[in-house]
This record gives structure tokens, sequence and C-alpha cells, in this order.
């Protein structure tokens, strides 16, 4: 049987990987980024990595930091207001795995707005169209959304969480970088390197297992 591997078009790894965000969108010829975050990372400084950087390039930006942990359908559709009036050509996802994914949802239904209602993305998307350019920067270590195709949602109305399944909107860039890390408290460390472990092991049990998992 065949397997299917769907990777990033770029990813950086290790300390400084954020350095290469200038000249990677620089390169790309986009324009102005919405950067999809949350304001406990504006707060406590990590967001100021990035835009110091985008600053001293020359380069344009607006933040929507209204995303929450376990993000809503109501906060995918708040950033998706807030990118459509920004002008911005591309996103910049900053964070953990909610940031991640309300940045995906955002870039998903920009490109396709048949499926504005964030509910009919649920399992196999059928979209048409990839994503607006995303660049993905991680602050935990635990989902791996930077590099996956995968998306969680919540719908707060029925009360459940849905999984949206979506080739078109992987991160064309990933900016996997220790030094966004660094600031984790230690709990949080915990959680996500259980987390990233849980994936791991998954990855030996599924049905799906291959010899690369």
């Amino acid at each position: 049987m065949a397997n299917r591997m769907i990777l990033n078009e770029t990813a950086w790894f290790g300390r400084g990987a954020v350095d290469a965000l200038t000249d990677e969108v620089t390169r790309r010829g986009y324009h102005k980024a919405l950067i999809v975050t949350d304001k406990t990372l504006v707060q406590c400084g990590v967001v100021d990595k990035v835009t110091s950087r985008m600053d001293a390039a020359g380069l344009a930006w607006e933040i929507y930091a209204g995303v929450i942990p376990n993000p809503t359908i109501s906060v995918v559709q708040e950033g998706l207001k807030v990118f459509t009036q920004s002008g911005a050509d591309y996103l910049i996802a900053i964070g953990g795995g909610s940031p991640q994914d309300t940045c995906k949802a955002i870039g998903i239904i920009s490109n396709n707005p048949e499926f504005a209602d964030v509910r009919s993305l649920e399992g196999l998307s059928p979209t048409r169209k990839p994503s607006v350019p995303i660049m993905a920067i991680p602050t935990t270590a635990g989902t791996a959304a930077e590099v996956t195709i995968n998306y969680v949602i919540t719908d707060e109305e029925k009360r459940r969480k849905f999984v949206c399944v979506d080739p078109h909107d992987i991160p064309q860039a990933a900016f996997i970088d220790a030094d966004m890390m660094d600031g984790m408290p230690p709990a949080l460390k915990a959680a996500t390197g259980v987390d990233a472990l849980t994936h791991a092991i998954e990855g030996y049990i599924t049905r799906a297992a291959w010899a690369l998992t």
C-alpha cells in the first residue's frame, strides 16, 4: 500500500531559526502580515521577538491577539474579519496549537469563502484552493501543528470540538526555534512534552502506522 507524506515547503530548525523569517517573506514577495497569536504572548514579549525583526527589515504587520485556548468558531470568525480589513496578504502564526489552528482556519476560509461556515470544514475538508500563505512559529513543542495538515476548532453552541484535515492548510514555512520556547512555565513545558510523547506513541500504534512512523 502506498503512503502519502505532506510536508512544508520550508522548515527551519534550531536556535535562531526565526532570523530566517524576514528573508523568507522578502523572497516570496509578501507585503503585509496578519500575526495570529494570543494576548499572553504579546504581553510577555514573545511576539516582540518576531515583530522587532520585521520592523528592522521594513516589513509591515498587524496583530490579531484574540486567540483563546481551544479556539472557537467565533474566534475564527473574528480573526477572519480582522484579516480581511487589514489588507494583509499572508499570515504569521505565533504560539502553541491554538494560534496555529486558528491561523489555519482563517487562511483556508479566506481563499475558500464557500466554507465560511467553519463547521463545513470538519473531517476531510473538500477545499479547492490552498490557504493564504502561512508562516508558522511555534512557542511550544507539543502539537506539531506548524508542520501538519490538521486543526481543531471548538463549537461553543454544540459544546464539542471538531477536527479538520486539509492538505491545503499546511504552512508554507515553519520556524522551530528554541529561543521562542525558553520562557515557558515549567508546568507548560511538562504538559507539552507529554503531548509530544503521546503523538509519538500514536505513530506506532495507529492502524495507519507504516515504516516512517
